[in-house]
């Protein structure tokens, strides 16, 4: 091009002479969260170092919320710089990492005003200070903070809705630092005042009152956020959540009596550095222990402490009310009190740790949910492992047969346990679960539970395989039965369809030349008597494949003697000695029945004539509330048996009826046994 630009720039300008936008790289993002820790690091050492040149006492410095706000800065900051260097993405590290500086930042002004004015600074310069420490500390509690609350862990709002509540915490929030830091006043009187201060302070009150309601309705906002969460969340989420309620639990018992209480000593806020740190542990290590367990603990205690609490103060009402004060009425109340916690604190720890852990200790009422499920129709298996997880709050159960997972519930953690399955003293599968996270080995108390719930499990796997096998045995049976009725059909139009048309052809031939050509006619009525024979031949042999001729003529015995007989030579050469046993007295049995013990005998006979090397067979049947008929013989062993064409049609005439059959290797020979049940 003439103007030696590059095609496609704007006005024709040269592309390399446009600024090109480089996104932040996690190694900048991780050198930025370090650099915000150190920073919180260095305005806390400097707290302290300004605490001694001021001369303050470790109380002096305590009083004056020094301590505290670096403790919550330092926690707040270290955490939150190793949340924003682990999970850049999540604006949490950040939020803690901003929330740290302001606590730091104002711990940091308090003994440098100190130092300032006794050093006779100016007066503008204390003035900076002492709003810097005003204004610093209300970012952290009324920004920072709680929309940490709101956007954990996964750094996003419960949902869309919830946005607006993100949006609403963060124009409100300079309401608070308002309230804070711009009342007019100074620590003390020979101080000057801090700059963006409002000389109509008090007549903003009910501002003030509105900002205090809207940290509380925040903080409720918040609670329910996270209640919601862990309703909705995984496993792995609810985790994460009880690592927070156990900061915030211990959190809330140690400061409402500091906001309530006059004398509540100030160090009770070092407790809130335990939430920066719980919320680190979710998101980075929510695995380390079995938080379940401190949670169930502290719960009891929270709620046995209230108990004590309201009832000591009742129980002083009373005294107070119709007991002199020289008998000692708080002594008494103390005995009362701890005579009527010690009963209680175990059933209150029984109470929490089935919220937690479920009904691991009442394996009865788990049976009881399993029965439940059973008797639910759509249920199944899968409603009775959605209830064991339920019953155990377990991460993941599943129920597994020979490698195939049949039914699960929940996500499966990386390792799983299993625990065999048995019925009737055989293996029919085994119950999968995944141990609760923190827990390294299965627990005596989930060891006991399962033991008593592994044969419900087991029977309703063996109850669902049977149903499937059924299924599948029905499905064999009508397919069986199309195919017979189709090989009828063609046996018909194939065979002897034509065989009859050409007799009737060949009959009305004979009728036409019998007149005019005896001879021709004579040789036709010949071809058509044969005709006819291999027609009533073919019908025959329909007949006896519907139910051999043999069984009407000669009854079941008769006709199993007559087979036996028929297969009295293997094929080699070498003869086979086929005896029967039978009862004396064979009772009247359904025709179809008849049919498929004479099939499945003489099916049995065929095999051990064509496949085995034996010299002896028993066919014996046994009659009493069931039909068995077995086939046994002496043939050395071969292995075991697949299932071929003849041990397939067996086993499914005897399905038909719903009885049992087996088929193998024994130590005597082979061994062929079914089992029908008598109407």
């Amino acid at each position: 091009m003439a103007s030696g630009t590059s095609p496609g720039t704007p006005g024709g300008c040269s592309a390399q002479t446009w600024p090109m936008r480089t996104p932040i790289t996690g190694q900048a993002l991780r050198a930025l969260a370090a650099a915000l820790g150190a920073f919180v690091v260095i305005e806390v050492v400097s707290a302290a170092v300004l605490c001694v040149v001021a001369g303050w006492s470790w109380q002096e410095a305590l009083e004056a919320f020094v301590v505290t706000n670096s403790a919550i800065g330092l926690s707040f900051g270290i955490c939150g710089a190793i949340l924003a260097w682990h999970r850049p993405g999540n604006p949490i590290g950040w939020l803690f990492a901003a929330g740290g500086i302001a606590q730091a930042t104002s711990a940091f002004a308090a003994p440098l005003l100190i130092v300032l004015h006794e050093a006779g600074a100016a007066i503008p310069l204390q003035r900076l200070v002492l709003t810097i420490f005003s204004w610093s500390w209300p970012w952290s509690l009324g920004l920072f903070v709680p929309l940490a609350l709101l956007l954990f862990p996964d750094g996003r709002p419960l949902s869309r809705g919830w946005r607006w509540v993100v949006i609403a915490v963060i124009i409100t929030a300079p309401l608070f630092a308002m309230e804070m830091g711009a009342g007019p006043g100074a620590p003390d009187p020979s101080y000057p005042n801090g700059y963006l201060t409002i000389p109509f302070y008090d007549r903003l009150q009910p501002l003030w009152t509105f900002t205090e309601l809207r940290g509380l309705a925040f903080l409720v906002l918040a609670l329910v956020a996270l209640f919601l969460r862990y309703r909705r969340g995984t496993e792995t989420e609810r985790r994460q959540l009880l690592w927070l309620l156990l900061a915030m639990l211990v959190a809330l018992v140690a400061t409402v009596p500091w906001g309530l209480v006059s004398g509540t000593p100030v160090a009770v806020l070092f407790t809130i550095p335990l939430i920066p740190l719980a919320v680190t542990v979710a998101i980075i290590r929510h695995q380390l222990l079995d938080i379940r367990l401190a949670v169930s603990r502290l719960l009891a205690w929270v709620l046995l402490s209230l108990a004590v609490v309201v009832a000591y103060v009742a129980l002083v009402a009373v005294l107070d009310r119709f007991i002199s004060a020289q008998v000692g009425r708080s002594a008494i109340a103390t005995v009362v009190l701890v005579l009527l916690a010690a009963p209680v604190l175990p059933r209150l720890q029984r109470l929490v740790e089935r919220a937690v852990y479920g009904d691991r200790n009442n394996p009865a009422r788990v049976v009881s949910r399993i029965s439940e499920q059973l008797a639910t129709p759509d249920a199944g298996l899968l409603g009775v492992v959605a209830a064991i997880r339920e019953a155990l709050r377990l991460p993941y159960v599943a129920v597994e047969h020979e490698g195939t997972v049949l039914a699960a519930d929940g996500e499966p953690p990386p390792k799983l346990h299993t625990w065999p399955l048995t019925y009737d003293g055989r293996p029919v599968g085994a119950l999968q679960f995944g141990l609760r996270l923190g827990e390294r080995r299965l627990s005596d108390a989930d060891a006991q539970a399962l033991s008593m719930l592994a044969a419900p499990v087991a029977a309703a796997l063996r109850a669902t395989l049977l149903t499937a096998e059924l299924q599948a045995s029905r499905e064999r049976i009508i397919a069986t039965q199309e195919e017979e009725r189709h090989r009828l059909r063609r046996e018909l139009h194939d065979g002897l369809g034509p065989t009859l048309t050409g007799i009737a052809f060949g009959a009305d031939a004979a009728a036409n030349l019998i007149a005019t050509d005896p001879a021709q006619a004579n040789d036709l009525l010949t071809t058509l008597r044969r005709d006819t024979r291999a027609a009533l031949a073919d019908v025959r042999r329909l007949v006896d494949d519907l139910r051999p001729r043999a069984l009407d003529e000669l009854g079941l015995v008769g006709a199993l003697q007559q087979r036996a007989n028929q297969l009295a030579w293997r094929a080699d050469g070498e003869a086979v000695d086929v005896k029967l046993d039978v009862p004396a007295e064979m009772p009247q049995l359904p025709p179809a029945m008849e049919v498929a013990t004479y099939r499945i005998a003489t099916e049995a006979l065929t095999n051990v004539v064509r496949h085995s090397k034996a010299t002896k067979a028993l066919v014996r049947l046994t009659v009493g509330d069931r039909l068995e008929v077995s086939i046994t013989d002496n043939g050395p062993p071969n292995g075991r048996w697949s299932p071929g064409v003849g041990l397939v049609a067996m086993r499914e005439r005897v399905a038909e009826f719903g009885g049992a059959f087996q088929a193998g290797p024994s130590a005597s020979g082979g061994q062929v046994v079914a089992s029908f049940p008598l109407p």
